[in-house]
């Protein structure tokens, strides 16, 4: 019960420092001060013409991020419990053979419920890992997008901060 507990604190901790991380770098405005008194019609075209260009570049499309980018799926729950269920049907057959199927079916169970723990707090391990790395590969790609923008940008005789 305890591992459980601690598991979906460390989820929840996982998922929040990921939405710090990510969350600026995405939600960050550029300022944009056109230069050579471009009109309102050009420096909307050329932010458009430049947002493709950055897209292309940086394989980032910040209008289409959230929708594309699923997390993995969850690992599944109660590996201890499966562990020991089937520890123990297996500790049944082999107790049974040796002629105490009871014993075998406690030392079954228990020895499953310690592996299929271990293979839960593995599986779970692997999924915060995968979570972490899908977070920081969005950071990184949004933030190209961004430099790409603004280099497209300044390239065209505007100011970009």
């Amino acid at each position: 019960m305890r591992y459980l507990t601690e598991t979906r604190l460390w989820g929840l901790a996982l998922c929040f420092a990921a939405a710090l991380c990510a969350g600026p770098i995405m939600a960050a405005e550029l300022y944009i001060y056109p230069n050579k008194g471009q009109s309102q019609e050009q420096q909307s075209r050329d932010r458009y013409e430049c947002h493709l260009w950055a897209v292309q570049q940086s394989g980032y499309d910040p209008t289409r991020a959230q929708a594309t980018q699923a997390a993995p799926p969850p690992p599944p729950q109660g590996g201890a419990l499966k562990g020991a269920a089937g520890g123990a049907a297996l500790g049944a057959i082999g107790g049974a053979i040796a002629g105490d199927a009871g014993t075998g079916a406690a030392i079954g169970a228990a020895t499953g419920g310690v592996f299929g723990g271990m293979r839960q707090r593995q599986q779970t391990k692997q999924h915060q890992q995968a979570q972490a790395q899908q977070s920081s590969q969005q950071s990184a790609a949004a933030n190209n997008y961004q430099r790409a923008l603004g280099a497209c940008l300044s390239g065209r005789g505007y100011t970009v901060q």
